[in-house]
């Protein structure tokens, strides 16, 4: 681990941080705004800076950042939900929110990157950790995904509120459009029928809580769905948590794309992999069913546990 203090971005990133981290109140202001896009514009250039490598104090630093940004994103969409709600037909005031030439630059890159590895449209997508203002699924239901069924999920039930009243004057995305407040984590079987699931890059605040969603989602989704999810490479990784590709077990990894313009996301592009019909769970000779049969509530088999010679199991054919 090192501690680059020499290094100019990592020093002017914690300069920031200890100005944001003094501020009594994240929701948008002057203030608010001049600190937060220095720091974006600050972490932006493409730069060879490997996060995991900096010292414990620097990764501290950047663990509470990371925090920051995704409260003040958050109330900066709710603020601005809120004002385009007061609007007769809110989908045609969207650019007034700061970053959404972003979301059109973004949502264009991950659906070119969608198109170019599946073969069909699909028909139904989830989207988790939507939020206030689900920018990434109006852009692609109105832009790119035009006959596609989303499925919005967040935790956040005032959230969902105002995400749904954006869309409910429209015939067309109000019919396509669903809003589902509960965590993820507790979503298994109806994983299984969405052709592609996106992933925000604010669920999970650290890699292991990121971790803890991919394994669950590996574990119900269906086999040939496509994973899409958002990290951070480089400085833009004091931004957003970074997710590395390998720790999406249950997937094949298909594209890894990392902007260099002002589109701060990594995209990430998975599919998920066939389950096999029995997987050792340890190394004592338990066995656990694959998430097809895990939805029918089947108990795992431990030949070694003699209470489950009397114990029945129903699967499908």
């Amino acid at each position: 681990m090192v501690c680059p203090k020499s290094n100019p971005v990592v020093e002017k990133v914690c300069e920031l941080y200890e100005q944001i981290s003094r501020l009594e109140n994240l929701s948008p202001s002057k203030d608010v705004n001049i600190l937060f896009t220095d720091l974006v514009h600050t972490c932006m250039p493409p730069n060879p800076i490997d996060v995991s490598k900096l010292c414990q104090k620097i990764q501290q630093i950047r663990s509470h950042l990371i925090k920051l940004c995704g409260q003040a994103e958050g109330l900066l969409e709710s603020h601005f939900s809120k004002i385009l709600a007061s609007y007769e037909n809110p989908l045609q005031h969207l650019h007034i929110f700061p970053y959404f030439d972003n979301y059109i630059k973004l949502s264009l890159l991950e659906y070119n990157i969608l198109t170019k590895n599946t073969t069909n449209i699909p028909k139904k997508i989830a989207f988790i950790g939507s939020g206030p203002l689900p920018l990434t699924s109006l852009v692609l239901a109105t832009k790119h995904l035009t006959t596609t069924y989303f499925h919005n999920y967040d935790i956040d039930v005032d959230a969902n509120s105002m995400a749904s009243a954006l869309v409910a004057v429209d015939p067309d995305l109000s019919d396509r459009m669903t809003f589902h407040t509960t965590d993820i984590m507790d979503v298994t079987c109806a994983l299984k029928d969405y052709d592609v699931v996106f992933l925000a890059a604010l669920v999970g605040m650290d890699k292991e809580d990121k971790v803890k969603v991919v394994d669950h989602l590996a574990k119900y989704m269906s086999p040939g769905a496509t994973l899409m999810l958002r990290s951070a490479h480089g400085a833009r990784a004091f931004l957003y948590p970074v997710l590395d590709p390998r720790d999406l077990r249950g997937f094949e990894v298909l594209s890894v794309y990392h902007p260099t313009d002002e589109v701060i996301n990594s995209v990430i592009i998975a599919r998920k992999l066939p389950v096999p019909c029995v997987q050792p769970l340890d190394g004592l000779g338990a066995y656990v069913l694959p998430s097809k049969c895990a939805c029918a509530e089947i108990h795992a088999f431990n030949p070694l546990n003699k209470m489950n010679l009397v114990e029945e199991f129903a699967l499908e054919e």
